[in-house]
């Protein structure tokens, strides 16, 4: 069976869905590189925000989630337009993310009169990085003398602290990068961390630190 391509996947979850379909959108990694030209991303992520979350929804998803699954993609993210609309100050650094690299590949722009509070975004960004402060450092407390192991920690955990840093340089009023490595290197500049070392194991948990910390003192300075 060939593998389901993006647009199979809209024109067959419209198809099933009908009016109950308020947006789809594409967005993370996908939307970035296709913006970098290049050929379709491995895996895309989508968001599914619909007009009410029910069994009859699930039903008509069945199928064309089913094959998009197959296809090696996450199954959509659904939320229901009241959950959306209510959930900014729940989820603020993912909005702003998915603000940031989005595509709308059906329904209406779902954007219109959300509104992220910069003090809502540093408050998770602030838990968050010290959730997974304690994470990684239980981790290489058992694992220091298992480099694959440990390598494997940073490379499980690397694509949500790259969101993370997004979210950091946003706040200091700076447009994160498309490219990883341009990223990594900006947040670098701006925290106080070695971008080029951030795959050693080592390097990488003291640029957790670093970025926590400084998330931190942001709470003692001025807006």
């Amino acid at each position: 069976m060939a593998r389901m391509t993006l647009d199979d996947f809209v024109t067959r979850l419209v198809a099933a869905l009908g009016d109950r379909l308020a947006s789809l959108l594409l967005y993370g990694s996908a939307v970035r590189e296709a913006g970098a030209g290049s050929r379709e991303p491995e895996r895309m992520n989508t968001l599914l925000i619909v007009h009410r979350v029910d069994a009859d929804l699930f039903s008509r998803l069945a199928a064309p989630v089913r094959d998009w699954i197959k296809s090696k993609h996450p199954p959509p993210l659904i939320m229901a337009e009241a959950e959306w609309r209510d959930s900014a100050d729940a989820f603020p650094i993912e909005y702003e993310d998915i603000r940031a690299q989005h595509r709308v590949l059906a329904g209406r722009d779902p954007w219109r009169d959300i509104t992220v509070q910069r003090e809502h975004v540093r408050r998770q960004l602030e838990h968050e990085l010290m959730g997974k402060l304690m994470h990684l450092r239980q981790a290489f407390a058992a694992y220091w003398n298992e480099p694959k192991r440990l390598a494997e920690v940073v490379r499980d955990t690397r694509s949500s602290f790259l969101t993370m840093l997004r979210a950091v340089l946003r706040l200091g009023g700076r447009t994160p990068a498309a490219t990883t490595d341009a990223l990594v290197r900006d947040a670098g500049a701006l925290i106080g961390f070695a971008p080029d070392t951030l795959t050693e194991p080592a390097a990488y948990l003291d640029a957790v630190t670093r970025t926590a910390d400084y998330v931190d003192r942001m709470e003692r300075k001025p807006s």
